[in-house]
């Protein structure tokens, strides 16, 4: 009868004699067949072994080697040779598996991480800027002798070292170039006034942004009033008169002795000071609270961003009564455009308006019967804001911090309306701003109505008195800062652009800090969270934002301490984006990282199978060779 294969059943092809070893039974030859079944038999101890189907030790290899090239089982299983050939495959498949299986595995799933650049976040983590302010002092005609004159230095400077905190410290450099005046500025300084003198020194040259020019003149002249010691006008020039205790005859140090704090209240006046710079640091530093007027002003103002959107609203709660126009159009080109196109250096701007009819404020204005017209507390302002922010909608299209001024008509019920401080006292403006929101005015219209009126009345809206409320409340929310001027100072107005030189320069100097800041914080915010979570995704595109912004930082740092105020501001501002880009990058927000728990949930089943038959066939390799030691061992004692 022919043999189509193995059968473990049946009894021509199974004898039952002990086998060597731990296994019970031998496999007897089938000459037409040992091909066929021998290569099943591999199949399915190599299936038993993968899946962990009973233990297969190397001296199944050993029998099924011998199966192959003999008849004789039981000299296979007994040979040595055959003995060391399963131990060589048992090895062999272990190596396969830790030389190959394990690389192969860990390349294969292991976290990309594109390389960051750690050692320099670090270093800006310490954060320490320097700010250079130069001043040059022009001497006029009449300050100093012509001995005098031959000794001034050409330049010196004067270093300030302020510690915030333990990662952050501060170093102001003065530097101060003195000069004569030339006969063309010393015409100049011959003008009537002050103001004239301003504008004829500003068109023999301009001086550069963040820089400030000085000009001393002396007792005598006729420029400033007998008060004023110090005249700040709407450029980057400033004049300075020297007192009557300098007069001719001082020596040339006493001179400079009496200059130097006058002429460092006028650098912190136009250029920046410690309380600016240390308020720009809200995000990286706690203030004192002990500097209360520091406090209000960072939080009045919005933060720095790349831009802003304005926009322009008219409350018309009853129309019924009143058909209200206004050329806001127009008003904004005449008022609004000339200051924004002096501010593009720090923001861009976009604007927009819009007319909401039966939009009334939150809170029921109170009759006030001494005074017959309607009031708004100052406790109850903060009610009017929530329901009207309801009616203006948002712009999803941006990003970009909104500003919101709004102009209230009231109706003809509670009309006039007047709003009222905390002293009880009409405000002159009879507006009020929310810090970071925008700012509301109320716009009374009681005049037009008579008693023979025809309604609604068409009335018109004088736009020059609106936008000079809305002017003062955007200089205050952008930033730009109208403190009170120290003592014997006199600053001309800001003209017709809504805002000085020196102001511009001002506010630059608290933007650049404050970028600096806010990009060293978030740059380094995103390194610690790297750091901590190791298997989290780094992809190039994070990589390379996050080396562009730490690039940008340092040279918005350079260019600051250089004193090159308008290359800092863009160099900060392209740190800040690269680093909020880089913190919010979408890949970042995806859960491509498990924790350790989940992971050996996922990889002990897949393994285990694999591993414990490997594992135990060495085990038993080691315990053989540690038993033929100790028999070599017992043979030579």
């Amino acid at each position: 009868m022919g043999c189509n294969g193995l059968s473990l059943c049946h009894p021509g092809f199974l004898d039952a004699q002990e086998l060597p070893g731990n296994s019970s039974w031998m496999l007897r030859s089938c000459p037409e067949t040992d091909h066929i079944y021998g290569l099943r038999l591999i199949f399915i101890l190599t299936v038993t072994r993968f899946f962990n189907v009973g233990h297969v030790t190397y001296n199944w290899l050993c029998c099924i080697n011998k199966r192959t090239t003999s008849s004789s089982l039981t000299e296979m299983a007994t040979t040595e040779v055959e003995r060391r050939r399963g131990q060589l495959a048992a090895l062999s498949i272990a190596a396969v598996v830790i030389i190959v299986g394990v690389p192969l595995w860990w390349r294969t799933t292991e976290t990309y991480r594109a390389w960051l650049p750690v050692s320099q976040i670090n270093e800006l983590a310490k954060l320490q800027l320097h700010l250079s302010g130069d001043v040059e002092v022009v001497f006029a005609r009449g300050t100093v002798t012509p001995e005098q004159q031959k000794k001034v230095p050409l330049t010196q400077a004067q270093d300030e070292e302020h510690r915030v905190d333990e990662d952050t410290a501060l170093r102001y450099r003065y530097e101060t170039r003195y000069r004569t005046a030339t006969v063309m500025e010393e015409d100049s300084l011959n003008q009537p006034t002050a103001a004239e003198a301003d504008l004829s020194l500003h068109t023999l040259s301009e001086s550069p942004c963040g820089s400030l020019v000085v000009y001393v003149i002396p007792e005598s002249s006729s420029l400033l009033p007998q008060d004023v010691d110090v005249y700040i006008g709407q450029r980057r020039t400033a004049l300075l008169r020297i007192g009557p205790q300098m007069r001719v005859g001082k020596t040339l140090e006493q001179l400079l002795a009496h200059l130097e704090p006058r002429i460092k209240q006028v650098l912190q006046v136009m250029s920046f000071s410690h309380t600016d710079i240390t308020a720009a640091l809200s995000d990286r530093v706690r203030l004192s609270p002990g500097n209360k007027e520091s406090i209000a002003d960072s939080m009045r103002a919005f933060k720095s961003s790349p831009g802003y959107e304005i926009t322009f609203s008219l409350l018309n709660p009853d129309p019924k009564s009143h058909r209200l126009h206004w050329d806001i159009e127009g008003a904004v080109q005449t008022y609004i455009r000339p200051l924004l196109t002096k501010l593009s250096p720090v923001a861009n701007f976009s604007i927009d308006s819009q007319t909401l009819h039966y939009a009334v404020l939150g809170v029921n204005p109170r009759f006030d019967s001494s005074r017959s017209y309607y009031t708004l507390n100052a406790d109850s302002l903060a009610h009017v804001i929530n329901p009207v922010e309801a009616r203006l909608g948002s712009n999803a299209a941006s990003s970009n911090p909104v500003l919101n001024f709004l102009l209230y008509v009231p109706d003809a019920h509670h009309s006039p309306l007047y709003i009222h401080d905390h002293k009880k006292q009409e405000v002159p403006s009879n507006a009020f701003h929310s810090p970071r929101w925008g700012g509301i005015m109320v716009y009374n219209v009681n005049g037009f109505y008579e008693p023979e009126t025809m309604f609604p009345v068409d009335i018109n809206i004088d736009m020059a008195k609106v936008m000079g409320v809305f002017l003062a409340q955007l200089r205050l929310l952008l930033g730009v800062q109208s403190s009170s001027p120290p003592p014997g100072f006199l600053m001309a107005p800001c003209g017709s652009a809504g805002l000085a030189d020196w102001e511009l320069d001002r506010l630059m100097w608290s933007r650049s800090v404050e970028n600096v800041a806010t990009a060293t914080t978030t740059i380094t915010s995103l390194a610690q969270l790297l750091d901590q979570i190791g298997n989290i995704v780094i992809n190039d595109n994070i990589a390379e934002q996050v080396s562009s912004a730490v690039t940008s930082l340092q040279l918005a740092v350079a260019e600051l301490e250089a004193g090159n105020l308008g290359f800092a501001l863009q160099y900060s501002k392209e740190a800040i984006l690269a680093s909020e880009r880089a913190f919010f990058d979408p890949s970042l927000l995806h859960l491509l990282y498990f924790p350790d728990d989940q992971k050996f949930a996922i990889y002990i089943p897949l393994f285990l199978p694999m591993c414990v038959p490997i594992l135990l066939s060495l085990l038993k390799i080691v315990s053989e060779a540690r038993q033929k030691r100790r028999e070599k061992q017992a043979k030579k004692d």
